[in-house]
């Protein structure tokens, strides 16, 4: 029986692995929520979610007093029903980051279970379209580094068989972020892509000057250029120049992406799973942008992000920030330059619980 017997939620702290920093904030630590679930046939289903150092408590404040509750009795085989009905009892909060990263991590506990119900990998259920997917670094791109560290992790990504490294940009001026990746340019050549993230800190004036200014240094593309709100402001960028505009990261639900597809105003779709509110909603934005004809790069969360992209024909890249090492028993596998998609039943996370109880919130 598929039948939701019990649902408990609670939160853990997991350190950052290294100093990372952009031009609006700081990745203080991962306050990652865990949803277990457990259906009259014995079997669970884990899943997680995550916020980069506040705002924790306030999503297990939304699973454990409103949504986890409700899941007691509902069958968790109909994936679909269940996540309507439970972000849809939200009403009032239905659209915005704490539902959503609430909602994920209920959506990705009931994929877990329908994965091992199935006896499949999430990949494979998830489409199966591929088995491996290109790997590009940002450990290495951090916009307190200096030149000599930004051309130095490059070159080691390259050296990896990494085809591409993420440097982060918002230099107070326009010709610091130029020279810092041209640096990088002329160190790794141009069979290297170099994507560039501004974390939505620029004016529309200021990000299509500051796009003229890096068109000669071939960028893959510009990622979250200005405020997700700003829809026609991305639109009117993107056709200003010829580099792809990538967004995504702080965006929370399928119908946010929609405006950004309709008014080609994206060129590259970076959906996170547990900001859009789980698997069921990022596969909607995933098959919506394949009929854009635009590619999915999702946005962090490698571990299970390589499983999501490997499913779908327009998945184009994942995004290596190691971060679960402390709370899992191994890591993504890479060969040459490319994640290899798990192939074991379930999310594909070998969870490490012990050290999970650990690292418990007592709230």
């Amino acid at each position: 029986m598929s039948i939701i017997t019990n649902a408990e939620a609670f939160l853990i702290d997991i350190p950052v692995e290294t100093v990372r920093t952009d031009s609006v904030q700081a990745f203080l630590k991962q306050e990652t929520l865990f949803v277990k679930i457990t259906t009259a046939d014995g079997n669970t289903g884990v899943g997680y979610s995550y916020t980069i150092g506040t705002g924790g408590t306030a999503v297990l404040a939304m699973l454990r007093d409103y949504l986890v509750p409700k899941l007691k009795g509902m069958d968790s085989a109909r994936v679909e029903k269940v996540w309507h009905d439970i972000y849809y009892s939200t009403r009032a909060t239905e659209t915005g980051a704490i539902t959503s990263l609430a909602v994920a991590a209920i959506d990705t506990a009931i994929w877990d279970l329908k994965c091992k119900r199935e006896g499949q990998s999430l990949a494979v259920a998830a489409g199966g379209f591929k088995d491996r997917v290109p790997l590009y670094d940002t450990e290495g791109g951090w916009l307190h580094l200096t030149t000599e560290e930004l051309v130095a992790g490059a070159v080691e990504s390259k050296k990896k068989g990494w085809p591409g490294v993420k440097l982060k940009v918002g230099k107070p001026k326009a010709h610091e972020d130029v020279e810092r990746l041209m640096a990088v340019r002329e160190t790794v050549g141009r069979d290297m892509h170099i994507m560039v993230d501004a974390n939505t800190s620029f004016t529309v004036a200021e990000a299509v000057k500051r796009a003229k200014a890096f068109e000669p240094i071939d960028l893959f593309w510009l990622e979250e250029p200005l405020p997700a709100d700003d829809v026609t402001g991305h639109a009117r960028l993107a056709q200003s120049t010829s580099i792809p505009i990538a967004v995504g990261e702080t965006m929370y639900s399928a119908m946010q992406f929609q405006q950004y597809l309709h008014q080609n105003a994206v060129g590259i779709v970076q959906v996170d799973v547990a900001r859009v509110g789980g698997i069921t909603p990022w596969l909607k934005v995933a098959h919506m942008a394949e009929s854009f004809n635009v590619k999915v790069c999702p946005h962090f969360l490698m571990e299970i992000h390589v499983s999501l992209a490997a499913a779908i024909p327009n998945g184009l890249y994942v995004e290596h920030i190691p971060q679960l090492r402390g709370v899992t028993k191994s890591e993504i596998k890479i060969e040459k330059g490319m994640a290899l998609a798990p192939t074991s039943v379930g999310l594909g996370i070998d969870w490490d619980f012990d050290a999970i109880d650990n690292k418990r919130v007592k709230i």
